[in-house]
């Protein structure tokens, strides 16, 4: 598969390199490709991911077949509407990030919340796409290789296209996550709900003092 990863920061990267070693075309996009390669740390990433492309957005998401969001939160709508909803169409976007909002400092809100979540907003603008909320709740590194946790722990899906929601169950299961771990939560709404894990994620990495956790649900 083609995927065009959108966002160049540590999160873009690492599911983009993940991509790469399975054996899929990845790109990551960015505003501005030169910029981008003129910062060093990406460009010593590069280096050792050869095989990872970088684009403009909207030419990583005209090549793209697999969306995957990983831009800041409340730049997200900006950079898919530079990749312009005509190369979206009918294409599956996983999104991963989270509206984390850092105008009051550290720890960030979010923004939107509680009525709304970032899933929602991205399919109203975007009603073309077919957005599956997932991955948005444990660190980048546990995302691609969940058995840096120990013992069962759960990924969460959420969106309104069940072909894509099992492309992306599909993924998931390369990435490592066996089927009893990835629960369906139903439409995009719910992403509100995983959104909102942020709050108690942060301050669980402030108590731990690390962020090599995940969230485990154990039922009856």
């Amino acid at each position: 598969m083609r995927y065009a990863v959108l966002g160049t920061g540590i999160v873009g990267r690492t599911v983009a390199a993940r991509l790469d070693t399975l054996g899929h075309q990845a790109v990551i996009g960015t505003r501005d490709p030169g910029a981008t390669l003129g910062r060093a740390e990406y460009a010593d990433w590069q280096e050792v991911h050869p095989g990872v492309g970088l684009a403009g957005f909207a030419e990583a998401a005209r090549d793209g077949e697999v969306l995957v969001n990983a831009t800041g939160g409340r730049v997200s709508v900006a950079a898919l509407t530079e990749a312009d909803a005509a190369r979206l169409e009918g294409k599956v976007l996983i999104d991963v990030a989270n509206p984390l909002d850092f105008s009051a400092g550290f720890p960030p809100g979010l923004d939107p919340v509680n009525d709304d979540s970032l899933g929602e907003l991205i399919q109203r603008t975007f009603p073309g796409l077919r957005v599956v909320k997932t991955l948005n709740t444990m660190n980048c590194q546990i995302m691609v290789d969940p058995a840096r946790v120990a013992g069962e722990h759960h990924v969460f899906v959420s969106g309104e296209d069940a072909d894509a929601k099992r492309a992306v169950r599909e993924l998931l299961h390369s990435f490592g996550w066996p089927e009893a771990s990835v629960l369906d939560l139903g439409g995009i709404e719910t992403a509100r709900g995983t959104e909102m894990l942020l709050p108690i994620w942060l301050r669980l990495m402030g108590a731990l003092g690390h962020t090599e956790f995940n969230f485990h649900i154990q039922g009856a």
